[in-house]
């Protein structure tokens, strides 16, 4: 089979494979029909962060269920599927507790041919696969609004949840990547009567507009940033979500938010430590940091019901498409800031 095969910074290539094969009566295998280039791959592509040269990549699968083994209930031969960017059982004490990423038995995609592949192996499949209704199997347009929740949806709806967003309430989004956009729709979905998007592109603040962010701040150097936020909120925000990982972001997040609030992250740590993390302001402020790597299994099927009732649709995140033989052109796009979030078709 087809896969795409990280062989060092700005080098991704499709090379020949072996096909994933059952190792366990819990696997089931997928033929990937559509997955996604993320912003956190950039990372390794850029050579910023260390990945084994010859490793598969991808962590965004949606396709059809091939094969399955003979302990799998859920799903079967034929079903339309999608999978969270982590593998994880659903049955020990952390899956049960919707910690999905924290699952004792969880694993990576790249363990298991990568989602940039024309097939995966899912490892417990009944606690990883969620289920697209047969209705909706062969819907294009439904099944590209669905993709994200295999990662940035639900991760940025865990931003809005850990920031502690609700109706009526007033909110500040740090970030114009494709997670802080889809922050903007979870918070627009939980009801938040003011959203504060900041970011560093005018395109992506549209599009964040489109979201529903009541105000954008451009974030460049002439502009002080936290000074607009504080302008257009009233002094900060009790919610923040913090969507970049990088240590400037979480320090406007934190400089944002007002004392007794609530900063949600779940931006991929990136140039943060103890040492550049703003600890005195948090204490000083009685600010609460909540978040963390999401877990996106456990708000699956919530997200799902309102992507297919037609009220929540992120699908506009995907500014490119690309065959998995061009996959090397998505990578390009991406790094050079001229496409937000890359569809990839296997």
């Amino acid at each position: 089979m087809r896969s795409a095969v990280y062989r060092g910074p700005g080098d991704v290539r499709v090379e020949e494979v072996d096909r994933p094969q059952r190792e366990a009566s819990t696997d089931a295998i997928v033929r990937v029909t559509h997955t996604a280039i993320c912003g956190s791959d950039l990372w390794f592509y850029r050579g910023q962060a260390d990945r084994d040269v010859g490793s598969r990549v991808g962590h965004e699968p949606m396709g059809i269920v091939e094969e399955v083994g003979d302990g799998v209930r859920r799903v079967e031969p034929g079903d339309r599927v999608f999978a969270p960017f982590v593998i994880s059982c659903g049955e020990c004490e952390f899956c049960r507790r919707g910690l999905h990423t924290s699952c004792v038995d969880g694993e990576s995609w790249s363990d298991h041919g990568g989602a940039q592949s024309e097939y995966v192996r899912v490892p417990h499949a009944d606690g990883t696969l969620v289920r697209v209704p047969d209705r909706y199997a062969d819907d294009e347009d439904a099944l590209e609004s669905v993709l994200p929740l295999t990662d940035v949806m639900g991760t940025g709806h865990h931003a809005a949840v850990s920031a502690g967003v609700d109706a009526a309430e007033e909110c500040v989004v740090v970030g114009d990547g494709a997670v802080g956009l889809c922050a903007v729709l979870a918070a627009r979905r939980l009801g938040a009567k003011q959203i504060v998007a900041v970011g560093h592109h005018e395109d992506r603040l549209s599009l964040a507009e489109d979201f529903g962010a009541t105000e954008t701040v451009l974030d460049t150097e002439d502009v002080d940033a936290a000074a607009r936020v504080a302008d257009l909120t009233g002094g900060g925000a009790d919610h923040v979500m913090e969507c970049v990982g990088a240590a400037g972001a979480m320090e406007l997040a934190v400089d944002v938010c007002r004392p007794g609030g609530t900063v949600g992250y779940v931006g991929v740590p990136h140039g943060t430590d103890a040492e550049g993390l703003p600890v005195f302001d948090l204490f000083s402020d009685n600010i609460t940091l909540a978040g963390g790597v999401a877990p996106v299994r456990a708000y699956a099927e919530d997200l799902l019901g309102d992507v297919l009732g037609g009220t929540l649709d992120p699908s506009p995140i995907f500014t490119k498409t690309v065959d998995l033989d061009d996959i090397a052109a998505g990578y390009r796009a991406m790094d050079e800031r001229e496409a937000l979030k890359v569809l990839v078709r296997p």
